[in-house]
């Protein structure tokens, strides 16, 4: 195979990924109405990002931009929310989703833009599942995302509420 065919190749697996990638873009704008549904998407999402390379190509950037209004991040976020509300066992599928969600949003600090949206009734929810949810024999660093998450919300918020300090 030649260079110019390794070059065409690659264009067009580099296109087929970026179509798939706004695919799931739009999926996501047109939220699923369950959090089982919720936590596949991700799934397939990671499929098609792992394909993305260090320095991607522009239209591909143009892809990953954030597409969703405010209105629409605060549905995903009411969404992570239930998520967490039913993370179930350790031992089962969802667990994992709900815990790659908790340490992305800590990763990315994701919790961020949430104080941004001014969700701060969906704060102080996620903290009192946070709460409610802990268990000893969840592993630490899952233990450590949630503690990232709640501690990046303190030190970024200009004012606590009385329900987050209760």
């Amino acid at each position: 195979m030649t260079y110019f065919d390794r070059k065409l190749e690659k264009q067009l697996k580099d296109r087929e990924i970026e179509k798939q990638v706004k695919e799931a873009g739009n999926r996501l704008l047109n939220l699923p109405s369950s959090t089982d549904d919720l936590l596949t998407l991700p799934d397939k999402v990671e499929n098609f990002l792992a394909y993305v390379e260090q320095e991607p190509s522009k239209s591909m950037i143009a892809e990953l931009d954030a597409p969703y209004k405010d209105e629409q991040m605060k549905e995903i976020f009411q969404l992570i929310g239930a998520a967490f509300e039913n993370m179930p066992h350790v031992s089962t599928h969802s667990y994992n989703k709900v815990v790659s969600i908790i340490d992305t949003i800590a990763k990315v600090k994701l919790c961020l833009v949430m104080l941004d949206l001014e969700c701060d009734a969906l704060v102080v929810e996620m903290f009192q599942n946070f709460l409610k949810i802990i268990r000893s024999n969840y592993p630490p660093a899952v233990l450590s995302a949630m503690e990232t998450i709640m501690n990046l919300v303190i030190d970024e918020s200009e004012d606590i509420s009385l329900d987050l300090l209760s």
